[in-house]
Order: C-alpha cells, then structure tokens, then sequence
C-alpha cells in the first residue's frame, strides 16, 4: 500500500504529558522476565545435562529404534497411523520427517483398499485418524469417507454417541476441513454437542483430559512445543505407552529447552543493551514473550539463525507500533516515516530524541543481519527485509493520521490497511530471511503477490486482536477496530459483532488448509511458517491480548517451555 507522508497541522489527544507534549499513555506492565534469562548466554553457564553424559548418543539410539519401530508395521495401516499420530503430539516427528511422508504417501494410495487386515472401515476414530493426518501432510483425502457413519436419513448414527475416541478424533478431523467439505460442517457441532456431554466416570481419565483439552483448543490451531510438553505428561499415565518414544520425547524436549534458554539468553542481553525499559518507556518490554512467539513459527534447532533475526525484527515492530499507536505526535511521525523510506542514518537528524534512538538500533540491526547474509551468499533478501520494514511504518503512519484527523473509515476501506498492520506481512517476509536453501527469490516474491495463505493469516490475527483488545484501545484512544465499525455499519451488538468476525476467522482457517493440499504453491516448509504464525495467533488472542497482557496464561507457557525442564 503506497502511503503519501505529508504534513497535517494536528495534535494528538491529550492523554498524559511528555516533554510538554501532550501524548496518548497505555499503561502496559513493567517485564515479568527482567535479567531471568540472562544467565543462560553466559559460556560458564553449566548444561544441566552434563551429569547424563552421552544424551545425545542416547538420542540418536532411540531414534533408531523408532524407526525400526516404524519399519515394522509398514503392512498394518492401524498400526502406522497410531505410531505417527503419537510420534507428532510428543513433538518428535521433525526427526522423521521422511519417513512419515513415504509412509502416509503409501497410505493415501492404498487407503480405499484398506477394510480388512488391523483396518477396519466402520472405526470412527481410525477413519477420522487417518483422514487428519493426511490432509496435515497436504493429501487430498475426500471428506466423503465419514458417509459410512450416516444412517439412511443422512443424519451421524445413535451408535456413535457413546464413542468418544471416535468423536474425538472427528472433532480434530474436523479442523482440516476446506470450504468444500460440507459432511464435516455438520460433524463438527454433532462432535463438539456429543463431547461436552461425556460421562467421564464411564471413560478413562486420561481420554477425559484429552477431550478437555481439545475442546479448548484443537490440534490443528495448537503450538507443536505446548502439545509436546503437556502430551508427554499425559502420555507417561497410559498404562500401554511405548517407553522408547516417552524417553525420546523426554530427552528431546529438555535438550531443545536447553538451547532455547541459550538464544533467549543472548536475545535478552542484545535487548538490555538497547536499554528499553529508559530510552523507550512508553513501549512494552516483552522481549521473552517475542521468543515465544518467534519459536512458535519455528522451534526446529536448524532455524537458530532464523529465530535471532526474527525475534529481534519482530521486537523492533512492536516498538514501532507503539510509537506510532501510543507515544508519538502527529508532527513527530511525519518526518520519522520519512526518515525510514530513506533508511540512512542522516536521516535521523531533527528528529526527537528517543526517535533517534528506535531509528539507530533498527538501522544497526539490519546491517547486522546483513552482514550475517553475505557471508551465506545470500544478501538479496535483505532488500526484501528493508522493503517490509518501510511499508510497515507507512501502513501504522496512515492509521495514525486517520486517529489524529478523526477519521472513521468504512469497514471495507479499513480492512486492507487493518492487514497490513497486523505486521504479519513483515514477520512472514522476514522468516523467511534466515531460513536455508529451500527459500529462493521466486518464495518472496510469491509472498508478496497477494498469496492466499498469508492473507488468511492476517485476516486470524486481524480479527482476533481486534476482538480481545478492542475494549482495552478504545480506553486510551485509538481508531475504530472492525468490531466497532461491524457494530455501527450493521446496527448490531457487540457480540453480533464478534460473532460474525469469529466466522470469517473460521472461514481463513479453510483457506489455510487449502494452500496445504498438493500441489503446493511453495515447499511446505514455508507454507509451516504462515501456519504456525497463525497457531502463535490462536493462542496469544484467545480470550484475551496476552502478548499485552502477559501475567495470564502466556507466563505459564513460558514457564512450562523455557523454565521448568521434564522430570527425567
């Protein structure tokens, strides 16, 4: 979106007193985290593995027993799809990639063949099973497989009201749905009606727990870390666990938390250098949270280079955010998003103080990465960086002038800028900036061409912030989100409002699992960036801004990932 900067004789809303100037104040809270993480950069740092001795030899044994695990149930579907499902939600299945992919490849080819053997065609749960892992791994199943389970009146049969395994995996089939799979529309309320109904003293506590959960969150919208730390705990009370997965999985999970400590603790000293709390105090210090978010996207070790770069640019975005959202002055904006189009550092002179500072790291910060590019051969996608950056501050300038003006756009003019301030854009564009070889030129571009993928994602993270932290901007001044303007252009209540944006956030969802069925517009491995930054999306603005508002559940997240290993 290309925004004219230009000059408008106007004051902000007098909300608190700066410097004598009169500026908005949002009252985030002080860093729940301050220096915690900071021992973990330190070299003298002991590994808390060091007393096992050879974990990683010990990691590399089981992973070969996994596979001869996997190895031999190659002619028994049932089998092979149990083991997979369990491999996935104990968040070990980036080891075997490959192999999944051969075996659920052979699986779709085969799978109309399959009511006989250890398969069995009326088994909602397997049916369910093997339809959701299929279509996460982009084959195209037909949702027209759970027809079985119609009586001849088309409506889901009595008998499977007492099945709560199989409703729940329908529930969680569910969520893969595309636009066209109307059988799961219907599944969906007749799965969720049925599960809050359960009588738990008739099933096992463990499916109880499981139904519990999935009931607040499905697999599909679920962060692959948090699955991983609570699937294992849960995992370790079934009495027929295998114990080679539960020790991979326990050995695995610690081993990462231990470099994620590692790379929190150097992202936290690189932000207590640039002196947050002092230099930028209208903004909210909440660089372990970005960790968070960032490793949501990608938690894998080989994405190390990939997390810095983008925890640090993503953290610069939400200062920028609330310099322009909270803290800065209409006069002051218009020659600081002049002074990013130029990105030169001459371009900071005039500019008030705690401008230069925010404009000095982020012109450091960039060079930094830069140069972390060259020596990798791969300096062009800098230039797609910088260009990200710019049309960000150009996207929060014009919302700014439509506060500060008083202007109130239709919802159909808001939306297309309302994206792009998501900032999801950039995030995207630049998570692809420190990944390998997989990500060419042609993958930006492709980002970049209105792709429908990304603009799901924008739309989830648009419409759920709006609808968790519409209350809470409206206090400090701020422009109508969508849930005001649905409001007033539709005469319809608040929770109208949120109703009917909670169904175009439904509706996104299948686009994103559209983009996943083969052939695919890009290698996976970028189109798992989009979908895991909307997962980050659905858990951060459920019920709440917990990125803002981060003393809720999303300290408990941090603490379970980061903080409190796995009892060994």
């Amino acid at each position: 979106m290309s925004v004219q900067v230009s000059a408008i004789p106007s004051s902000s809303p007098s909300k608190g007193r700066s410097g004598g100037v009169e500026r908005r104040r949002a009252e985030y809270h002080e860093s729940i985290w301050g220096d915690y993480f900071l021992k973990y950069a330190s070299p003298s740092h002991s590994k808390k593995f060091k007393f096992l001795g050879r974990v990683e030899e010990q990691v590399e044994e089981l992973k070969g027993e996994v596979r001869k695990m996997l190895a031999g149930v190659v002619d028994k579907p049932s089998q092979m799809l149990h083991w997979i499902d369990q491999i996935q939600r104990l968040g070990i299945d980036y080891h075997f990639e490959r192999e999944i992919d051969q075996q659920l490849e052979h699986i779709h080819k085969n799978y109309s063949q399959f009511d006989h053997g250890d398969f069995k065609g009326d088994d909602l749960h397997m049916v369910a099973l093997m339809f959701r892992l299929l279509r996460q791994q982009g084959f195209n199943i037909s949702s027209e497989v759970f027809n079985k389970f119609k009586d001849n009146d088309g409506n889901f049969k009595k008998s499977l009201i007492t099945d709560v395994r199989g409703l729940l995996s329908l529930y969680e089939a569910c969520h893969l749905r595309c636009h066209e799979d109307a059988i799961l529309e219907e599944a969906l309320p007749f799965a969720i009606t049925h599960l809050e109904s359960i009588d738990e003293v008739k099933v096992s506590n463990i499916l109880a727990k499981q139904v519990s959960q999935a009931l607040k969150q499905p697999l599909r919208k679920k962060l692959p870390r948090l699955e991983a730390r609570h699937y294992i705990s849960l995992y370790q009370e079934e009495p027929s666990h295998d114990e080679v997965l539960l020790a991979l999985a326990t050995l695995d999970f610690n081993l990462l938390q231990e470099q994620h400590q590692k790379e929190i603790g150097k992202i936290t000293r690189w932000w207590k250098d640039i002196d947050v709390p002092t230099k930028f105090p209208f903004s909210r210090d909440r660089i372990v949270e970005l960790f968070f978010w960032i490793s949501g996207a990608y938690f894998e070790p080989e994405f190390a280079t990939a997390r810095n770069i983008l925890t640090k640019v993503t953290s610069m975005i939400s200062i920028l955010d609330d310099i322009y959202d909270v803290h800065g002055t209409l006069e002051e904006l218009v020659p600081f998003t002049e002074a990013i189009q130029k990105w030169d550092v001459d371009a900071m002179d005039g500019l008030p103080e705690y401008m230069q500072a925010y404009y000095k790291v982020l012109l450091d910060l960039y060079d930094e990465i830069g140069n972390e590019l060259a020596a990798k051969g791969r300096s062009y996608r800098l230039i797609y960086a910088k260009e990200a950056m710019k049309k960000q501050a150009r996207g929060y300038f014009h919302e700014a002038k439509w506060f500060h003006t008083g202007y109130t756009p239709t919802l159909e003019e808001y939306m297309p800028l309302a994206l792009l301030t998501t900032g999801y854009e950039e995030i995207a564009v630049t998570s692809l900036v420190g990944m390998g070889d997989v990500v060419t030129r042609d993958a930006f571009e492709w980002l970049l061409g209105d792709c429908k993928i990304l603009r799901a994602s924008k739309i989830i993270c648009r419409l759920m912030d709006d609808i968790s932290s519409h209350q809470f901007e409206q206090k400090r001044g701020h422009i109508a989100s969508s849930v005001e303007l649905l409001m007033k252009e539709n005469g319809i209540s608040e929770k109208e409002a949120e109703e009917e944006l909670q169904k175009r956030v439904v509706d996104a969802w299948k686009d994103i699992n559209e983009e996943f069925l083969r052939p695919t517009a890009v290698p996976t491995p970028i189109l798992m960036r989009i979908l895991n930054l909307s997962r980050v999306i659905d858990v951060l603005y459920t019920n709440g801004d917990h990125y803002t508002h981060s003393k809720t559940k999303l300290k408990e997240h941090i603490i379970s990932l980061y903080v409190n290993p796995l009892p060994m």
